[in-house]
């Protein structure tokens, strides 16, 4: 073999093993996330579900999307202000359970949103100050029907208006889910929890939860 050939054949074999690597690189298996840990009131999804795109009517005017969900475990309760039990036991619950995590950083603090299924009657507005009656730092939002429904169905959760018996069309109630739905800091379905509340569990999971996404 000539002299001349050999550092050819070096740069050459050089070359290949270089190709060989990035492409190993470039087509290896993402790492797994990390595991979370064990929860003892909250059900964790296999795998967070990604929500389509949704945008909800806040007080404010501005608009709650998931980027507005950010950084922050939340936990989703979807009802109405003229609910007459499930909805103000409920949110009364979830107060004692954002006291219990309240010495969190509010950077990373979670967060309890509260979504009114009964647009026709519940502006933003009153959403917010009906919201707000349990615990200063609820979120609180609402959206046109058909807005409302996608939202809910992507969540797992439903709604239904039922007519009341008088014939009255003011008089009416909304039928819908009990069930809290967890998003992961990313705004992601992350877990469910269904009643009756374990609301101390909760609580526990979510500091747990929030202390392990540092």
């Amino acid at each position: 073999m000539s002299r001349r050939l050999v550092p050819v054949l070096i740069v050459a074999a050089l070359a290949a093993g270089l190709g060989l690597w990035a492409s190993q690189r470039l087509h290896a298996p993402a790492a797994p996330a990390p595991a979370l840990p064990a929860t003892r009131a909250v059900t964790l999804l296999p795998t967070p579900r990604v929500l389509p795109a949704f945008a909800l009517q806040q007080e404010s005017g501005q608009p709650l999307t998931q980027d507005s969900l950010k950084g922050h475990w939340t936990v989703v309760f979807l009802g109405f202000t003229h609910c007459p039990d499930v909805c103000p036991t409920t949110l009364a619950e979830l107060a004692g359970a954002q006291k219990l995590w309240a010495t969190l950083p509010a950077a990373t603090r979670p967060r309890v949103l509260f979504v009114s299924a009964d647009p026709e009657r519940d502006t933003p507005q009153l959403v917010a100050q009906y919201a707000r009656a349990f615990h200063p730092e609820s979120l609180a939002a609402t959206a046109p029907l058909p807005q409302l429904e996608a939202f809910a169905r992507s969540l797992s959760l439903v709604f239904m208006k039922v007519p009341g018996a008088s014939g009255d069309p003011a008089d009416y109630s909304i039928d819908h889910s009990a069930a809290l739905v967890l998003l992961d800091p990313q705004g992601r379905m992350a877990g469910v929890t269904q009643p009756p509340f374990d609301m101390k569990g909760i609580a526990a999971d979510l500091e747990m939860l929030t202390k392990a996404a540092r």
